[in-house]
């Protein structure tokens, strides 16, 4: 494959730089060399017509469970890859908790060697914030940091210690690295399995209120302005979140939060005759608390659009709904759901892209999110009408944990491209060698 490649003639999208309208886009040896309004003409690259299709930053997840090691039926480095840049995703940040927990140099660079075999999409790290994630002793920030760890979080358990949580900010300043918080009072939450409200009542099932949720995010921006540390709030769902996270924005404090496709389209409705693929932790709000995580990504309480992409086997599912695991799948499907809500009128196109690229880049430091000359060529093409129903069998993903299989989206991946290596195209992955 040539080095050179000419993106030509496509609408160009890139937020970080101000450019919506249709250019050419040069790349050559792996970064982009030119932006250009008028056509290029570059002898010796390969010319890609885009006319017609989107031209966007590659798309950065910040949170997405590879499963590796210890858990490869449900997904692998590999398998969660090609999930990945099928849905336009050119990097991800994969969670801890893995089996063992990385919470060490050890598993760090397992993850690190598996993703070099994939030679896909990058894949950063996440470390633990406790060994073990059981939330009694800090592991090895330093350690982790230097195998690369690009954040710290517990992710899937709270960290129930308000003083271990105080230490971590604190520590993590050293390496001005963000501290990512699952955020639920498990006092509050205690066995329930969806959302409180009319829905649980209804479906007789132990429900979770918004409180534990709120008031752990409560606890930790009053951590975070007496630390003056780096947080991350995932998977934001209440209304009360929004609220508390705009606030602290307003009075300068460093917080980040991102928001799940999930959380932004279904409510606890969706629950229905107890369908287990609606189960998730934390589960599925109100309506209202859809608008508030709506206006919170419009408006720049949240950052970045994440899919906390949660792999299960079958039989974690196909069981009753407070004995199945709690995830979704959701790098295959984060580019249409999001379009949708500019169909909808919600937000703009330009603000939708921002907050699969330039916002989550910016969130964790990360390289890429944009197109400006010298930037990575991570590059993602999109067809914005084609139109595809959404069939959990012919996912990339080893596990098929959705509840959107059968839903009609708009918005499909034309073409990925990782450090201006195409690796896929039309629905296929190719070779990565």
């Amino acid at each position: 494959m040539s080095s050179t490649i000419l993106l030509s003639r496509g609408r160009v999208v890139d937020p970080r730089n101000g450019v919506d309208g249709v250019r050419d886009v040069l790349v050559r040896d792996g970064v982009i060399a030119e932006v250009s309004e008028a056509p290029l003409k570059v002898r010796d690259a390969r010319v890609v017509d885009a006319t017609g299709k989107l031209v966007l930053p590659g798309f950065i997840d910040l949170h997405v469970h590879l499963r590796e090691p210890g858990e490869e039926g449900k997904e692998t480095v590999l398998t969660g890859c090609m999930a990945a840049v099928a849905g336009g995703f050119t990097a991800v940040v994969a969670m801890p908790n893995t089996k063992p927990v990385n919470d060490s140099v050890l598993v760090s660079e397992y993850v690190k060697a598996k993703a070099r075999e994939a030679r896909l999409c990058h894949v950063y790290l996440a470390g633990a914030i406790t060994k073990g994630l059981q939330g009694e002793e800090m592991a090895e920030m330093g350690a982790l940091v230097g195998a690369g760890c690009v954040c710290i979080t517990d992710d899937g358990r709270p960290v129930m210690n308000a003083g271990l949580m105080r230490r971590a900010l604190q520590y993590a300043q050293l390496f001005n690295l963000p501290v990512m918080v699952h955020e639920e009072d498990l006092t509050l939450s205690g066995k329930g399995v969806m959302n409180e409200g009319r829905a649980s009542t209804r479906l007789g099932l132990a429900g979770i209120p918004p409180s534990a949720e709120v008031a752990m995010v409560a606890r930790d921006m009053v951590l975070l302005e007496e630390t003056k540390g780096r947080l991350h709030v995932a998977h934001v769902s209440c209304e009360g979140s929004v609220r508390l996270i705009r606030e602290a924005r307003r009075r300068g404090l460093n917080v980040t939060a991102e928001a799940t496709p999930h959380h932004f389209i279904l409510d606890d409705e969706a629950v229905g005759a107890y369908d287990t693929h609606a189960r998730m932790n934390p589960p599925l709000r109100t309506r209202r608390d859809i608008e508030a995580v709506r206006e919170g990504l419009v408006d720049g309480t949240i950052d970045a659009i994440a899919t906390d992409h949660a792999p299960h086997g079958v039989l974690e599912k196909q069981v009753e709904f407070d004995k199945a695991w709690n995830g979704v799948v959701g790098l295959e499907t984060a580019l249409g759901l999001t379009l949708s809500l500019v169909r909808e009128g919600v937000m703009s196109l330009q603000r939708a892209v921002a907050l699969l690229t330039d916002g989550p880049a910016r969130a964790f430091g990360l390289p890429g999110g944009h197109l400006a000359v010298g930037a990575p060529a991570d590059v993602t093409v999109v067809e914005p009408d084609a139109e595809w129903t959404v069939d959990s069998a012919r996912f990339f993903s080893r596990s098929r944990n959705t509840p959107f299989h059968g839903r009609r989206l708009t918005g499909r991946v034309a073409q990925t491209w990782v450090s201006g290596r195409l690796v896929f195209e039309d629905g296929q992955i190719k070779e990565s060698r």
